[in-house]
């Protein structure tokens, strides 16, 4: 597990690259990168197909301080910011967990068990990817494979401005709401505070032992 703090989304995406190509070539073992990122939108494989879910203009975005980013992972457009805990993993799945959907579940299983030592029951919705809570969305996962070794992963809302989610149309879902641990509990958590969970279910749910690195 590492703990990288705030990040500006390019570092962050040079990072996974470069662990990709290391896990890939067996001289890194599996990590998950959890940090923050400065305000970002990021506009996956569907979000590119559906340009019009950008609802706010350059212009507004400039003024906001948000930027925008073309990624290589699946799923629409989601937003980055101050008090979201972002996660990005690292895994070889080779060789007994190639399976995609499976993946994505697991991920949603991880931070279902997360929220809930915060006191907060969270679930899935049949047929939608994320975290959910009340029909509003906690949590968003948008993930790449690259022969079979993951990279990009999730994102939970602690405090994060939620109004800037109105500036996009959330993972493509319209008429959905978007909400955060803050709002839910009245409590705003502290981010490394939420990482020590995060990571300890991450470590159960995918039979992994956790170790720090710098």
């Amino acid at each position: 597990m590492r703990s990288l703090g705030v990040v500006s989304y390019p570092e962050a995406l040079k990072v996974q690259q470069d662990l990709v190509s290391a896990r890939q070539a067996g001289t890194v073992r599996d990590q998950l990168l959890l940090l923050e990122h400065p305000a970002v939108i990021t506009v996956g494989a569907s979000g590119r197909r559906y340009p019009e879910h950008l609802l706010a203009s350059r212009a507004e975005l400039r003024r906001l301080g948000i930027t925008v980013h073309n990624v290589s992972r699946g799923g629409d457009m989601t937003y980055h910011g101050p008090g979201q805990l972002v996660g990005y993993s690292v895994l070889d799945l080779k060789p007994d967990r190639c399976d995609v959907h499976r993946y994505v579940r697991d991920l949603e299983e991880v931070l279902i068990r997360a929220v809930a030592a915060f006191g907060v029951q969270a679930m899935r919705i049949e047929g939608m990817t994320g975290v959910w809570v009340g029909g509003e969305k906690l949590a968003a996962i948008g993930v790449r494979l690259s022969r079979w070794v993951t990279s990009h992963g999730f994102a939970l809302n602690l405090s994060t401005n939620l109004d800037h989610f109105r500036l996009i149309v959330p993972c493509g879902l319209s008429g959905r709401g978007v909400t955060s641990l803050e709002r839910l509990t009245g409590v705003r958590l502290i981010r490394t505070d939420v990482e020590k969970v995060v990571a300890v279910e991450f470590a159960a749910v995918f039979g992994r032992s956790i170790c720090s690195v710098d």
